[in-house]
């Protein structure tokens, strides 16, 4: 428990509040919650890309005792690479479109109820993923999972006006049109004594995709290592084929499909074809690139699972 904690910088995403209705009168109401628990908060907008990155930062800089984010998994995901390496505790109130990263720690979606979890969370010291993507300015930690091909290509075409209006809907409708067009090439993924051919790499530190999907199942956010899951089908109808298997959370029964273990592995391209990368559902680049695990990088407080 974080009994010792009595002052936290609040980073919020006007933006993902936003898409869910969650005004400066619900942040309020959440830091009078905090207040009752005897922890000050300081409210600090995010005013776009790289700025709760830069507030997390600052927040190491000045020695404050926690941040607590409220935002989407790119928010988290930028707060993540602002406080990586430091002690400094991580809290999170789930906001945005998606928030993989909620669902994975049992977080309640009702930013009050998730606000008076925090004095009773038990703090966590984890590791992290780190990729560093051709293309992207720098390398980038990763809380919940990245990915090569085309859920990368889904990610850096989503329309963010609709990804606003219809929060992970706006993915959906991305996902259906690169199964129109794209073009599914190869990439040689390189780990320990294997080199095979994909067409799909996701590389999960947690069970939870998105919305109501699992794919990492077996993946161990308290761990050492990723869970990948490699597919080297490189038709439209057997992607199709997936999804009913996907939604019924039977992936692991599908052909050309598999799962391992890994600490690091390296994703180079075949020809000249681009394959993207993601990293927490945010475009980070293309193949060539490394992702490796970061062990003992981050605080986290994790709520109590019998008070949520």
């Amino acid at each position: 428990m974080l009994d010792e904690i009595r002052e936290a910088l609040l980073i919020f995403n006007p933006a993902a509040g936003r898409a869910r209705g969650i005004g400066a009168g619900t942040l309020e109401r959440a830091r009078r919650v905090l207040t009752r628990q005897q922890i000050d908060s300081d409210l600090a907008p995010t005013d776009g890309p790289g700025s709760a990155q830069e507030l997390a930062r600052q927040a190491v800089r000045s020695g404050r005792q926690m941040v607590i984010v409220c935002g989407g998994d790119g928010t988290l995901n930028e707060v993540v690479n602002g406080l990586a390496g430091s002690t400094i505790p991580l809290a999170l109130l789930p906001a945005g479109t998606a928030n993989v990263f909620a669902k994975e720690i049992g977080m309640p979606w009702n930013i009050e109820r998730a606000a008076s979890l925090i004095r009773s969370s038990h703090l966590r010291r984890i590791a992290l993923g780190h990729v560093t993507a051709a293309e992207a300015e720098t390398g980038r930690y990763f809380l919940s999972l990245a990915g090569a091909g085309p859920d990368g290509a889904i990610v850096r075409a989503v329309s963010q006006t609709l990804k606003t209006h219809t929060g992970t809907g706006a993915f959906w409708v991305e996902g259906f049109r690169q199964l129109a067009v794209y073009r599914f090439p190869k990439f040689r993924v390189i780990f320990e004594n294997e080199s095979p051919e994909i067409t799909l790499l996701i590389v999960g530190r947690t069970k939870h995709y998105g919305g109501p999907l699992k794919i990492t199942t077996r993946a161990d956010l308290h761990g050492n290592d990723f869970e990948l899951m490699l597919c080297s089908a490189d038709r439209r109808w057997k992607y199709l084929a997936y999804l009913p298997l996907l939604l019924a959370g039977q992936l692991r029964r599908a052909g050309q499909v598999r799962f391992v273990r890994t600490t690091s592995m390296r994703c180079d391209p075949l020809d000249a074809n681009p394959v993207w990368v993601q990293v927490d559902g945010e475009a980070s680049g293309r193949l060539p690139a490394e992702f490796r695990i970061i062990p003992d990088a981050l605080s986290l407080a994790i709520p109590d699972k019998s008070h949520t």
